[in-house]
């Protein structure tokens, strides 16, 4: 598609990306740095500093930054705000020890394939967006924890603008915390999109890994770019079953995606998975393909669930084994991972042309 021709919605945001996401480094600090503040009661919060953004100009920045919190923490919800030409924030707790409170370019996605660096807790792709973990449920910081914020915007018009966020830190008490909660991203980024014709792709059936069988998924959002008309997911039993829909949103919106809180947490048994489908308009005069970038797209979702076994990034590609029907792959821990933070930034997949 012509870049940069579509425009937000007031404040809103859009997209992932995948996730699973921290990101590379290169950068600087500053005498005039901003700082972690508390907040209203035990919350803490942290704030990107406001980043000038030329006409037609889009890109990736990170911040890293300690939390302020003086102790350890169970995080029972996290609150976060963006502002104007914010695409989407990636929330990180990460092991970094140096802060880097200036914005510097970052790779996404990339580090979160490293549990060594960290994990993402959250995805915002709203203007003004709550992640309410159940009771007892809660994602564990360090006294004084690191977080990276890492911030894609995209200014489509031809005058500058700033962009901003602030992510707000609530804990829960250590008599009140059970369960560490967990972040799995899912997708297929067997995207090709042909000019001006409306496009499907699925249903994709994913098997849930054997690590993740009978966690208690609580949150789901679905996730495309600006030419995405709907992301549906099921809970189903095999390729041949359609499934129970559990996420289907009437008049879903790419640019303020619902997260679908359930009342009852969802258990995935052994031998079941996600059924999901993603449909587009490509009204432009081009083929578009996946990518990270706001003039490519997307077809994901993110769940949030406990216990914890850890953040994952997964696909389903028929680019790899495709005369089996595709393969499932999970990172960190597929012979594939390596290769896929060098695809996902080309816009391509393993063992596509």
């Amino acid at each position: 598609m012509a870049r940069m021709q579509w425009k937000h919605s007031a404040g809103a945001v859009s997209s992932l990306f995948l996730v699973g996401f921290v990101a590379f480094a290169c950068g600087g600090s500053s005498e005039n740095a901003p700082a972690a503040k508390a907040a209203p009661g035990d919350a803490v919060s942290l704030t990107y500093p406001s980043l000038p953004v030329a006409a037609n100009e889009e890109d990736t920045r990170c911040i890293v930054m300690r939390l302020g919190n003086d102790k350890p923490m169970h995080i029972g919800s996290i609150h976060n705000t963006l502002g104007p030409s914010s695409h989407h924030l990636v929330v990180y707790r990460v092991n970094d020890t140096v802060e880097r409170t200036t914005p510097f370019k970052c790779e996404p996605f990339v580090d979160t394939l490293d549990p060594a660096k960290g994990s993402p807790l959250m995805v915002t792709q709203k203007s003004d967006d709550v992640l309410q973990l159940p009771a007892g449920v809660g994602f564990t910081i360090d006294a004084h924890q690191m977080v990276r914020l890492e911030m894609h915007y995209i200014n489509p018009s031809s005058t500058p603008r700033t962009v901003t966020a602030t992510s707000t830190f609530t804990p829960i008490s250590d008599d009140d915390f059970k369960q560490e909660a967990g972040f799995l991203f899912i997708g297929n980024p067997d995207i090709r999109l042909p000019a001006r014709k409306e496009t499907k792709l699925g249903p994709t059936y994913f098997e849930i890994p054997e690590e993740l069988e009978n966690v208690n998924v609580f949150a789901i959002t679905g996730h495309e770019h600006h030419l995405g008309t709907n992301v549906q997911i099921a809970l189903a039993t095999g390729k041949a079953d359609p499934g129970k829909m559990i996420y289907d949103v009437p008049n879903w919106t790419w640019s303020e995606p619902k997260t679908e809180v359930f009342s009852e947490p969802i258990k995935f048994p052994k031998g079941t998975g996600f059924q999901f489908t993603c449909t587009w308009n490509n009204t432009t005069d081009n083929q578009v393909s996946f990518g990270e970038s706001a003039n490519a797209e997307m077809c994901f979702f993110w769940a949030y669930y406990y216990p914890s076994q850890g953040a994952r990034v997964c696909f389903h590609t028929s680019y790899i084994q495709k005369e089996t029907g595709g393969r499932d792959l999970c990172c960190p821990g597929d012979v594939y991972c390596n290769l896929i933070g060098d695809y996902l930034n080309r816009g391509k997949t393993p063992g596509s042309p």
